[in-house]
């Protein structure tokens, strides 16, 4: 008998012809002390899967079963960890951890009550934070309370939906560390939902993809010996090859071969320029040093004195070269970027951008955030028409709505140009971002984690669509990112900063892959974990806030 199952279960949403098919001919067992871990992305019914299973749905049609039994309702025999924490703001650690407790324990003492809500407090790691209100922790430390929470409750099968993906990279490799070392203490059965590969590998016995069209693929077994080392498994073999079947598996279910935009950019010229006399003194040598940050500090002032944030960051871009600047939460790399864009003022130090000094916003310098601001209620067309506009006053309005047209095209939106951006997904918002910044012809593209907010089928597809677009562009480009693999695919060089404040330059490495470069083909090249190896150390260095001394300082562009 398996230990949970679900039987040819089909669920769907709305009425009519707003009916929504989510999930289709479920069928799945999963026998008792397994890891599972359900891989798709966002829209694909994954969610709606583990709802069924902790009884807050019922299928459509078709049957769940739990130990023989069909599901009929929640129970403390399933513990779920949603991906928002749901924590009681008024009660403090222990509080919250002992309302499950209580509930599924009542007729333990209160001593006894006690000891278990410290027990689980403890094996997730905050026996110090116990009398705090979840205000005053951490998102990180938020979910390790959710996650001992669900373990105090005793489930016998433990159901994480995506427990992860609102931290930011470090803290979440650690907990994911974390949730490891409980599985194999504590032996449970165990469902996650995830949408990023590394982790499914790195924690699962088993990884199943969830098809876009709601059934399930065919299963990928993770034989790697437990338990598993982050900084090991890059060397692994096993690992770089299921990290390759599953990756190659998900872009082929998940991302349609795009049909190539057939507009062409009008020959138009942005108002983007140098005086005369400076042009003149500077032909021959522009290229190189194009972009130049100089003895760069950015210090703000705070009630107990001055905080430097960045210190001494120099830095030489040739004209067309793309950096990825990397490291820790808090080491002043979107300071620096904002510092580029001229929305941050620069304590001490210059950028130098085509041979003048940075000073204030400008045109010149797109800027893609995380978050794209769009007006809700103008059209893709409209948002971008905004910048173009003001950027070729000369051109003529054909000619400027071509620009308009010809970039939304490229990044895959030629069937959405009318759509309002209110209407939108946050994927389709960040392709509007991402033509916006390119059809303002600027000289230098900032890019601050642009993909951060999106799931990682969507992340990979818009990276590939950047790449594409930069490759016709060479503009000149910066990109903060803390995801590794991100850093790689698209840079030049990668430039890791030291923990802040005071952070700076820790090392550069020239990323010598062959372009126009796409992920399936990155995974296969035989330098491609070198590199990678060689920023995950890094990053490995500073992770517990040290502050080692910069080995190596390599500043200029060749």
């Amino acid at each position: 008998m398996a230990f949970l199952k679900f039987d040819n279960v089909n669920k769907g949403f709305g009425e009519g012809t707003a009916r929504t098919e989510v999930l289709k001919n479920i069928n799945l067992e999963v026998p008792e002390g397994e890891f599972l871990a359900i891989l798709g992305f966002s829209g694909t019914g994954k969610s709606t899967l583990m709802n069924l299973v902790a009884g807050l749905e019922m299928p459509d049609t078709g049957t769940v079963e739990f130990k023989g039994a069909p599901i009929a309702g929640p129970g403390p025999e399933r513990g779920l960890v949603f991906q928002s924490y749901s924590l009681m703001p008024w009660l403090t650690v222990r509080g919250n951890v002992g309302l499950a407790v209580d509930a599924v324990f009542p007729k333990l003492s209160k001593a006894e009550r006690a000891e278990k809500v410290e027990h689980y407090v403890k094996m997730v790691g905050l026996p110090h934070a116990l009398e705090r209100r979840p205000a005053e922790l951490s998102g990180g430390m938020r979910q390790r309370v959710a996650v001992a929470r669900a373990l105090a409750m005793n489930p016998e099968l433990l159901l994480l939906d995506e427990p992860l993906s609102a931290l930011d990279a470090l803290t979440r490799a650690n907990l994911a560390d974390e949730i490891e070392a409980i599985w194999a203490h504590e032996k449970k059965t165990v469902i996650l939902i995830t949408n990023d590969v590394d982790e499914a590998i790195q924690l699962a016995d088993r990884i199943i993809p969830l098809n876009p069209d709601g059934t399930l693929g065919d299963a990928f077994m993770v034989d790697i010996p437990r338990p598993r080392d982050r900084m090991e498994m890059n060397n692994h073999e096993g690992f770089k090859k299921l990290r390759v079947e599953v990756t190659k598996y998900l872009m082929d279910v998940g991302i349609d071969a795009k049909t190539e935009g057939t507009r062409e950019l009008p020959n138009v010229t942005p108002i983007h320029g140098v005086p005369a006399a400076v042009a003149q003194a500077q032909e021959g040598m522009i290229d190189r040093n194009f972009l130049d940050f100089s003895q760069l500090h950015k210090v703000y002032p705070t009630p107990k004195g001055p905080l430097t944030v960045v210190e001494d960051f120099n830095l030489k871009l040739n004209r067309g070269e793309f950096i990825s600047l990397i490291g820790h939460s808090g080491c002043g790399k979107s300071t620096v970027l904002t510092m580029a864009a001229g929305l941050n003022e620069i304590s001490k130090g210059a950028i130098r951008l085509d041979g003048r000094h940075v000073q204030g916003a400008d045109p010149e310098r797109a800027v893609v955030f995380q978050s794209p601001n769009l007006f809700p209620w103008l059209t893709a067309k409209e948002n971008v028409s905004i910048g173009v506009d003001r950027v070729y006053p000369k051109a003529s309005m054909a000619e400027r709505q071509d620009v308009v047209e010809y970039y939304l095209e490229r990044v895959g939106l030629a069937d959405s140009m009318d759509k309002m951006a209110s209407s939108m997904s946050n994927g389709m918002k960040q392709r509007v971002g991402i033509a916006r910044a390119f059809a303002l012809s600027p000289k230098l593209l900032l890019l601050d984690e642009p993909f951060g907010m999106l799931d990682s089928l969507t992340r990979w597809e818009l990276q590939e669509v950047l790449m594409e677009v930069w490759s016709r562009t060479k503009v000149t480009a910066v990109c903060v990112t803390h995801d590794v693999d991100e850093a790689i695919l698209m840079a030049d060089r990668v430039v890791m900063m030291t923990n802040g404040p005071q952070a700076t330059i820790g090392k550069i490495v020239d990323v010598d892959l062959p372009r126009p470069r796409t992920r399936k083909a990155l995974l296969e090249h035989p330098d491609y974990y070198t590199y990678r190896q060689e920023v995950l150390d890094f990053l490995e260095e500073y992770e517990h806030g040290a502050k080692p001394k910069p080995k190596a300082k390599p500043i200029a562009a060749e």
